[in-house]
């Protein structure tokens, strides 16, 4: 069966945000011919020029069924400027899926379609967001979430991730595996994965806490508590959470267990040590509380994570 999928794009779009998932559809269509047909789409149509200059060429938006609708996002000032036509296109409801990719969010919010659903969005919009649609449970520290036939991504790059996860909705783990091969992404990110895992990669917006990072990465068996990080940050405690927080968006806490989830699911997927040995050596100290943490993080338990791997 046939999808077709739209892309929607406006004036200063996020180029990534749209050619991302385009390029995931296409390189699953060639692995599964006759599985696709992709679609440009704006308000107007015609020439679309995205924020870095960058311009596609789209067909103007019309009355008619899609399988999946793709908003991009981009600037939000220029977001605004066309929002009314395409929420009001939304609100046709021709379609089996939507999604919102990075600032795309504020399209489907605006036209009621994350209503008391959960979603996410960049997560340096996280906050206009919730204060713009306060009935939206918005979740900024995942890289994508789906509730039910409504899916969001976080900012630009996590667009792929969720064109992945609709190609194996649609065509299986199988086909998005090699989808994600071609493509020469080394591992699709999780659903479960935080956005926040690239500023913790830099050690925060300034950079100020790298050494730090390195530091919890390196024992990351052993205990982190509060009083022992700022320690290790000559901060106080207090001081400490408080810029912490500010630098990277997560608490410390919260980037403890993501470091530990990162460390524990390598080992998980990649050796054939005992699952005991894997919680001890990561931090989570016994195999129980290492299955709680997957499961929460990424909706299944190691031992399904190594089957995966290994098939």
């Amino acid at each position: 069966m046939r999808r077709e999928i739209a892309i929607v794009v406006f004036p200063g779009f996020q180029l990534l945000d749209a050619a991302g998932p385009v390029a995931a559809f296409e390189m699953a269509e060639r692995f599964r011919p006759g599985s696709y047909a992709i679609h440009v789409l704006a308000p107007e149509g015609g020439i679309v020029r995205s924020s870095s200059g960058v311009c596609l060429a789209a067909d103007a938006m019309e009355s008619r069924h899609f399988d999946t609708v793709i908003v991009s996002g981009g600037n939000l000032t220029q977001l605004a400027e066309s929002q009314a036509g395409i929420v009001t296109w939304l609100n046709h409801d021709a379609w089996r899926r939507v999604a919102g990719v990075c600032s795309g969010a504020f399209f489907l919010a605006a036209a009621g379609l994350l209503d008391d659903k959960r979603a996410t969005t960049h997560w340096a919009a996280a906050e206009r967001f919730r204060l713009q649609y306060p009935r939206v449970r918005l979740d900024a520290d995942r890289m994508f979430v789906r509730d039910g036939d409504v899916w969001t991504s976080a900012g630009i790059s996590a667009g792929i991730d969720l064109a992945l996860a609709l190609v194996e909705d649609d065509l299986g783990p199988g086909i998005a595996r090699r989808t994600a091969q071609q493509l020469v992404v080394h591992q699709r990110r999780h659903v479960g994965q935080s956005q926040y895992s690239v500023l913790v990669e830099q050690g925060g917006k300034t950079g100020r806490f790298g050494d730090l990072i390195r530091w919890m990465r390196a024992r990351i068996g052993e205990p982190m508590t509060i009083e022992r990080l700022a320690e290790r940050a000559a901060m106080s405690p207090r001081n400490f959470a408080r810029t912490f927080v500010a630098e990277i968006g997560a608490t410390p806490a919260k980037v403890v267990e993501g470091l530990r989830l990162e460390a524990a699911r390598v080992a998980v997927e990649t050796s054939h040590l005992h699952m005991d040995h894997i919680a001890a050596s990561t931090g989570f100290g016994d195999a129980s509380r290492m299955r709680r943490a997957f499961v929460r993080a990424f909706g299944t338990s190691p031992q399904s994570l190594r089957r995966s791997a290994g098939a």
